[in-house]
């Protein structure tokens, strides 16, 4: 599972084939490295596994209580573990061998799939037995989620990381069509643990890949420091390899990747943009679905056009977020401020052939942005401590998800679904753009010296974007 110790002198050269030449931009420069290649077909496997027990999940719990609440019950029973146990479960993935950690967590959600599929086939599944297992499996995805994610970078070269990531978003989206369809076809034939079976067994072909995949050259060059010439003089000394446990010494505790997260101005940036975006707009199965259905006097048909185009504009960012190579905070939030105006724009729509032309633009801007702010978040913080950032932003994003639907749907009552989608769109754009002015000016104060102290001005620094 664990990979050897990396001897430090010498380091050798990337292979030709896998090297990142010429500084290529292609969106699908991460498939040259087999291992991703592989991880990329094990996450489509994985992902269509989980969206066939997806689709049947909802009417599971319908045929069991006969209660829309109980459904959405056992939807937040699934989601609450992460907006407190994300915190530990990063601290986990920081401290303990990524792919061991990854291959166990794998392991552990297949355990849990075969279980339900043993109880749904004999009768056993009642609604407690259900909301425990749900809670399982939301405390195990507190620790797989970053864990595979981290991954999943380790094995591309730190410019290509963008590429992997929205590969990723490509495969999440093709499993996600293709586990709809099959979900449907094998309740039909098969029955509803079936589906629970093929999830299990997803789970299980994931855990069986993960020991084969191997880092790549850069991502390994990245975490072993450059030696200076006393060091270069003194004998070889094994290094540990990056992806195992954290360098001797490290404060492995929570607090500090909180304390991290919270002293960076750009995580923290990031976090404002995500955070307003997430609870302002985004949330279109709602705000858009109000607006079809209601002022443009459309049907569930309407809803299901304008969706579709959601996600081909969604399938497009991700291509066109995957040619990033260094991807900014600012580059996040001017492209989630853009999506904010079609938003806004798109609330004036009078019929439903102008809201297809805004919401493809404003689907793919929204994707892009949100590559970029993944690519951020994944490659900001040191190795040692990037477990335990994605496991506050777990923490922090499931808050948004848990808190905004609410407070949108609230608006959209208040405001109506033009009102919401406007207001919403216009609060969002204004939030950024008034960030960047504070940030703009709040740095550019100059400090002035006494005359006494006779010493000669420095220039103004300003913090890293």
């Amino acid at each position: 599972m664990c990979e050897p110790p990396v001897v430090a002198p010498p380091l050798p050269g990337p292979p030709a084939a896998a090297s990142s030449a010429g500084g290529s931009q292609s969106p699908w420069r991460s498939l040259r490295y087999r291992s991703m290649r592989w991880w990329s077909v094990a996450n489509f496997v994985s992902n269509a596994g989980t969206w066939m027990q997806l689709t049947v999940q909802n009417l599971l719990v319908l045929q069991i209580t006969g209660s829309a609440t109980a459904t959405g019950l056992s939807m937040s029973v699934q989601a609450a573990p992460a907006l407190l146990m994300s915190l530990v479960g990063g601290a986990a993935v920081d401290r303990w061998p990524r792919k061991l950690t990854a291959s166990v967590s794998q392991a552990l959600l297949g355990a849990v799939a075969f279980t339900t599929t043993a109880l749904v086939a004999t009768g056993g599944l009642d609604l407690t037995v259900l909301m425990v297992l749900a809670a399982v499996t939301g405390i195990i995805a507190t620790v797989d989620g970053p864990a595979c994610a981290l991954l999943g970078n380790d094995l591309v070269p730190p410019q290509d990381v963008p590429s992997a990531i929205g590969v990723g978003s490509l495969v999440h989206s093709a499993g996600r069509l293709a586990g709809a369809a099959l979900g449907g076809v094998t309740v039909g034939f098969l029955g509803t643990a079936a589906a629970y079976a093929a999830n299990g067994v997803s789970f299980l072909f994931v855990a069986a890949v993960i020991p084969f995949l191997r880092p790549a050259y850069g991502a390994l060059r990245q975490a072993v420091p450059e030696r200076t010439a006393p060091e270069q003089a003194a004998p070889a000394r094994a290094v540990p390899a990056p992806r195992g446990p954290a360098p001797v010494g490290a404060d492995m505790t929570v607090r500090q990747g909180l304390a991290y997260f919270m002293k960076r101005p750009r995580l923290v940036a990031l976090a404002g943009i995500t955070g307003v975006s997430a609870v302002f707009g985004r949330n279109y199965q709602l705000t858009l679905a109000v607006l079809v259905t209601g002022p443009l006097a459309g049907g569930a048909g309407a809803f299901g056009t304008v969706s579709t185009v959601l996600a081909v504009g969604g399938i497009i960012g991700a291509v066109l977020g995957a040619r990033l190579r260094r991807p900014s905070v600012r580059l996040v939030g001017t492209l989630a401020a853009a999506g904010a105006l079609l938003q806004a724009v798109a609330g004036f729509s009078p019929s439903l052939a102008v809201l297809l032309v805004l919401v493809l633009p404003m689907a793919v801007v929204e994707s892009v942005s949100d590559t970029a702010g993944t690519t951020v978040l994944q490659t900001d913080p040191p190795v040692h401590l990037r477990g335990r950032v994605l496991g506050v932003w777990g923490s922090i994003s499931t808050a948004w998800g848990l808190g905004g639907p609410p407070a949108l749907g609230l608006l959209t009552e208040l405001a109506g679904a033009r009102g919401a989608l406007v207001g919403g769109g216009l609060i969002v754009a204004g939030s950024i753009g008034a960030g960047f002015l504070l940030r703009r000016y709040g740095a550019a104060v100059p400090v002035v010296l006494r005359k006494e102290a006779r010493v000669p001005a420095a220039p103004v620094l300003e913090t890293a974007a």
